[in-house]
């Protein structure tokens, strides 16, 4: 009878398992909803990973893949020697050093402050040197009217270092047209 008991009451056990969850497909329901959340979130951050670029490596840089006939002229003949191409782009009369300047920042109370800046102009062709030379006055009226009137909050951190790149950049382009800047490269900026 003792044994007739426990079964029953081992009975009810299972009944109530079940009823407050139990199992599915033969395993606790907890485990398949922990195992279905571990799963998505696998399925999500590889999706992630792949959208972000972390498989199949970086693509090509711009103009990074030529022939095998672009190669070697690119690079010499068979022998070792070059054609002299290389480094031409990158030489000395690339750049053009704009004078050192130095200007009052808009304050409209407080103190005076100042912005001591320093600037070299890389050339898009060398052959513009004379031309870029020639507009430095235009260059450097354009760049103290522009930076007169930014306020110190405009140059604080990387983002205002960046935005003043691209508003230079884009002045010089203008005021030394047709010749092209690629670059404004900055050797001292010092606010005051």
């Amino acid at each position: 009878m003792a044994e007739e008991g426990d079964d029953v009451q081992e009975q009810e056990e299972g009944d109530a398992a079940q009823a407050s969850g139990g199992t599915l497909f033969g395993v606790p329901r907890l485990f398949v909803f922990i195992g279905a959340a571990v799963l998505l979130l696998l399925l999500v951050g590889g999706s992630a990973a792949y959208f972000l670029g972390f498989f199949g490596g970086s693509p090509p840089a711009e103009g990074g893949t030529h022939t095998e006939k672009e190669h070697h002229s690119s690079h010499g003949d068979s022998h070792g020697h070059g054609n002299n191409s290389h480094g031409s782009a990158a030489g000395e009369d690339s750049f053009v050093t704009i004078p050192r300047m130095t200007v009052n920042l808009n304050t409209e109370k407080g103190p005076a402050r100042f912005l001591r800046l320093s600037v070299v102009l890389e050339l898009e062709d060398p052959g513009d040197k004379a031309a870029v030379e020639a507009a430095l006055p235009r260059v450097v009226d354009t760049f103290q009217t522009y930076l007169r009137e930014l306020r110190v909050e405009d140059l604080r951190g990387s983002a205002g270092r960046y935005r003043l790149e691209a508003e230079l950049l884009w002045r010089v382009n203008e005021a030394a047209a047709p010749a092209k800047i690629r670059d404004v490269l900055f050797q001292e900026i010092l606010v005051n």
